[in-house]
């Protein structure tokens, strides 16, 4: 699968404007602040109808105007796929595929492939387990439409479960039997998440392993661990231990949506232990073996977004990451960059067909 073309209008800082695509390597080059990442983020925002950067989708409408619009045509096979996303202020968002609107945006999921690699992306060792969550559920998303499904149902019961346990609180009540009805739906879907997880964590951690090896060599021993209240004891059980401090805090304090995951390096947390070249790498190690997974899943090469890439690599490594290429490991990259002279020594190197747009 590769990106034909682009159109935007008011999205972000651009007005109006329009990109035809090299189905290998496209750069975007500039300055900093002139647009090199907000087109990367268009992309992105057609595979998976949101923005990598910015979660907050009306923020990403041309400031004074009304609405945004993308529309991109990409050849998937022999067919092709006209996949548009569109906003104004006050409405929903509009995906739509081949001009017919999705009734679920959820459903657009997984469609398009893509994996993004960016400076924003060491979030996911500074922040909180939430976002370590949503980085191994958007991998298992793209190839599992029904873990989807079952994960939306899960965050639906559990604000319901919350809403009930502050409505107790506020109220000086309590009602066992209604709780208990949420407890049921938590534990079905809890249990069938959990496993998930744990099975594609034994694909991808050997992947990840191997993804670091290829960047820095075999000196450095890292690992990957998924923690879960759900490894030490049943769903249900936690439940009910749980029960007085859930109403005193009024929220539900165990289950999947509490677990992580744990970066190490030579046994120890990257957060803490690892250098901040150490950690880029790591990064990208992570990202290179979402790549390989969703790859091996879904039996399609997905579109590569790298923002920024020498902010996170020395140029040996960008090299050396861009020269997968030539082992048809990548399929279609898109690359930002400040320097036009730096980006263009590395991809010349490749012997692939490009195209630099000069923002």
């Amino acid at each position: 699968m590769y990106l034909k073309k682009i159109a935007l209008v008011n999205y972000k800082n651009f007005a109006s404007k329009e990109f035809e695509f090299d189905k290998n390597i496209n750069c975007f080059v500039g300055n900093n602040g002139i647009g090199k990442t907000n087109a990367l983020d268009a992309i992105y925002h057609l595979a998976f109808a949101k923005g990598y950067f910015n979660s907050i989708a009306v923020q990403n409408i041309k400031h004074q105007k009304e609405f945004f619009l993308i529309e991109g045509v990409f050849q998937k096979g022999e067919r092709e796929e006209l996949i548009s996303c569109s906003l104004k202020r006050g409405q929903k968002k509009v995906i739509k595929r081949n001009g017919k609107q999705y009734e679920k945006i959820s459903n657009h999921i997984g469609l398009i492939p893509l994996v993004i690699i960016s400076p924003a992306d060491r979030n996911l060792i500074i922040e909180g387990s939430d976002v370590r969550r949503k980085f191994m559920d958007g991998v298992i998303a793209q190839s599992d439409a029904e873990y989807l499904r079952d994960l939306m149902k899960y965050n639906k019961v559990l604000t319901q479960r919350n809403s009930l346990l502050k409505y107790f609180a506020l109220n000086h009540t309590f009602d066992e039997i209604n709780l208990e009805i949420y407890n049921e739906q938590l534990i079905e879907l809890g249990k069938n998440i959990h496993q998930k997880r744990a099975i594609f964590l034994e694909e991808f951690i050997p992947i990840f392993i191997d993804s670091y090896k290829h960047m820095v060599g075999d000196h450095e021993q890292v690992h990957l661990t998924y923690k879960s209240h759900l490894d030490d004891a049943e769903f249900g059980a936690l439940l009910t231990k749980s029960l007085e401090r859930d109403r005193f805090l009024q929220y539900t304090s165990v289950g999947i949506h509490r677990d992580d995951l744990l970066y190490t390096i030579g046994e120890h947390p990257i957060k803490k232990f690892g250098s901040q070249g150490q950690q880029k790498s790591y990064l990208v190690a992570l990202k290179l073996a979402q790549f390989n997974f969703i790859k091996k899943q879904t039996k399609t090469t997905p579109i590569l977004l790298l923002d920024d890439i020498f902010d996170k690599l020395d140029a040996s490594r960008v090299e050396k990451l861009i020269g997968l290429v030539n082992d048809d490991i990548f399929g279609q990259v898109f690359i930002s960059d400040t320097h036009v002279q730096r980006t263009e020594e590395v991809i010349k190197k490749t012997q692939q067909s490009y195209k630099i747009f000069q923002l």
